[in-house]
């Protein structure tokens, strides 16, 4: 990730084109993150503004956002402040990695007045922060800093804003070449992080471009790759692109040239890049989070699962003697008459040691050969009886291992409203506790909102993200002619492929999806069973989600994430 002073710049000078519109509508969906809806040219344009800690950012996006019921307070601030006004200037300060939006509105008697909307994009210390530029005065910010965090600023209402400190770098626009040369020293080698260091908006992964292109790195080479990445930045010669390597993804306005790229990816503007990069990450990242409790419950229960079946695995080890106990007692039944009470043990012949050896059985000393017998008969028909109750025990922990091994596949990739469901039918099957307090409404069974797919040629293919989703679209949804798909032996979504015909490039990108949202995700060469939806049932009483099928056959694939999105695009066009 390189969202450096270079980067801001180039989005800062694509938003240009929000100035002169119009706030319609703002949004909250999390507490870091901040979305305007802003009309412009005819169109309506989302400007997300995120101070999330790990994914900080500012662009223009496409994302749908879950939003909370009740707005949170910033937002009903920004909402008074902003909403109905008119973007007056986008700018980025300095090369610095922080944006101004000024909005010119009407205060509460009708007075023109101005707001501005700072975006401070600085890693863990980013905040989205809202002021009154006519006297300085902060008043609120999505992250508070109060003095105990920093003694060099409060961001607090009623505080006068102050920048975050200084570097005190050159401006890479205003370096002549004797400048550059002197700037640097070159005894001490490091090139790429003293250019970090000297100028501000240079990020560590565009000063290794730079050197990278200076080639032996001479003070002439390196001033030539220097200057002429910076007439590119000049004059607005940008080229987004995110460059995926096999360790990680990059994402740039430069062209990377020192990157060992497994793919690369070219975007028309920087917007549609960043949109790309971060899609996904951040809303992994917000569920995490959110859901981290469910994701440790869930497996929390699955590990008492795999205690139990290693606690009743030794039960049944111990039952295995239950043959033992009945040839004591036919022994002992046999030998009636050469036992009394006081006796320690039995020696008589083995009637089923073909070689005719002896058997020694013990005694309880204290009973009668009588109650001898008695008690090893007890003991034969409780352990042939266990034998039977440890199997099926068995096989039902085995049962909600699969099942939560479900879930925790589907919070893998579930979004928040998903997760809240994974939640719901947890209470539903009696594992948790409800959170709602007692008295409180129960929401009325509304219909799973269901992930849709259009394959390469036009085919609709529906995705369950959850158990609830996968029940409504196996069960309730689909037509019996429609063609359903599954991981083998696998958890997973269920898919369905929307046609009675289709062709075989769309069953393998079908089958892409179910083995991509599956526990096979990382896998290659994944099974993927598909049959007639007519040929799935789910037995009464199973599990959410739990069905068996029939008639199946079965293809391999190995999932693609960019598959899947192209598959999502391809949606979002017909939608």
């Amino acid at each position: 990730m390189a969202f450096d002073g270079v980067v801001t710049r180039a989005v800062a000078q694509e938003l240009h084109r929000l100035v002169g519109g119009r706030i319609s509508k703002i949004h909250q969906p999390h507490h870091s993150d901040i979305v305007l809806q802003v009309r412009t040219q005819g169109e309506n344009v989302k400007l997300l503004l995120s101070a999330n800690p790990t994914y900080p950012r500012i662009h223009v996006t496409t994302e749908e956002f879950t939003n909370p019921l009740e707005a949170p307070m910033f937002c009903m601030l920004l909402r008074k402040h902003c909403e109905g006004g008119m973007i007056e200037s986008i700018e980025q300060i300095g090369m610095e990695r922080i944006i101004h939006i000024d909005v010119r509105t009407r205060d509460e008697l009708g007075d023109t007045t101005v707001r501005r909307i700072i975006m401070e994009v600085m890693g863990k210390h980013s905040n989205i922060i809202l002021v009154d530029p006519a006297s300085g005065t902060i008043l609120d910010s999505a992250m508070h800093v109060t003095l105990a965090i920093s003694q060099y600023r409060q961001v607090i209402p009623g505080r006068p804003y102050v920048s975050p400190p200084g570097q005190n770098k050159r401006d890479l626009f205003e370096v002549d070449k004797l400048a550059f040369i002197t700037s640097l020293d070159w005894n001490t080698g490091r090139l790429d992080k003293q250019l970090v260091d000297a100028y501000t908006g240079v990020s560590p992964l565009l000063a290794k471009e730079i050197v990278y292109r200076a080639g032996l790195a001479t003070r002439d080479s390196l001033w030539e790759a220097f200057s002429a990445i910076r007439d590119d930045l000049l004059a607005q010669r940008y080229t987004p692109m995110i460059v995926t390597t096999r360790e990680k993804s990059y994402f740039h306005v430069v062209e990377l040239t020192h990157l060992e790229a497994e793919t690369l990816t070219s975007y028309p503007t920087v917007q549609a890049c960043l949109q790309a990069y971060y899609e996904g990450k951040a809303l992994r990242d917000t569920v995490k989070q959110r859901a981290h409790d469910l994701i440790r419950f869930v497996t929390g229960e699955r590990n008492k699962n795999e205690k139990k079946i290693e606690k009743l695995l030794q039960t049944l080890e111990d039952a295995r003697d239950a043959e033992q106990f009945r040839l004591y007692g036919e022994m002992i039944t046999a030998n009636m008459h050469q036992i009394k009470r006081g006796d320690k043990e039995l020696v008589t012949v083995n009637w089923y040691d073909e070689a005719g050896g002896t058997i020694t059985i013990p005694l309880d000393p204290l009973k009668t050969p009588s109650e001898n017998l008695q008690s090893y008969y007890k003991r034969y028909n409780k352990a042939k009886n266990s034998i039977q109750v440890v199997n099926e025990q068995i096989e039902q922990a085995r049962t909600e291992i699969l099942y939560l091994d479900g879930l925790l596949g589907q919070l893998e990739h579930a979004s928040l409203q998903e997760a809240e469901e994974i939640r719901e039918e947890l209470v539903e099957q009696g594992y948790m506790r409800d959170r709602k307090k007692r008295g409180m409404r129960k929401k009325k069974d509304t219909k799973p909102a269901l992930e849709k797919y259009i394959s390469s040629d036009g085919t609709e293919i529906l995705v369950g993200k959850n158990n609830k989703q996968n029940d409504y679209l196996t069960n309730k949804l689909a037509s019996p002619q429609d063609t359903w798909l599954h991981t083998k032996d696998i958890p997973g979504s269920h898919v369905v492929i929307r046609s009675r015909q289709y062709s075989e490039q769309t069953l393998l990108e079908a089958a892409n999806l179910a083995a991509f949202f599956s526990r096979a995700q990382q896998g290659s060469q994944v099974p993927v069973d598909y049959t007639l939806v007519k040929h799935v049932k789910k037995p009464s009483g199973s599990k959410p989600g739990f069905c068996i099928y029939e008639q199946q056959k079965t293809v391999y694939v190995t999932p693609e994430e960019a598959l899947v999105h192209r598959l999502k695009t391809n949606a979002k066009g017909n939608a």
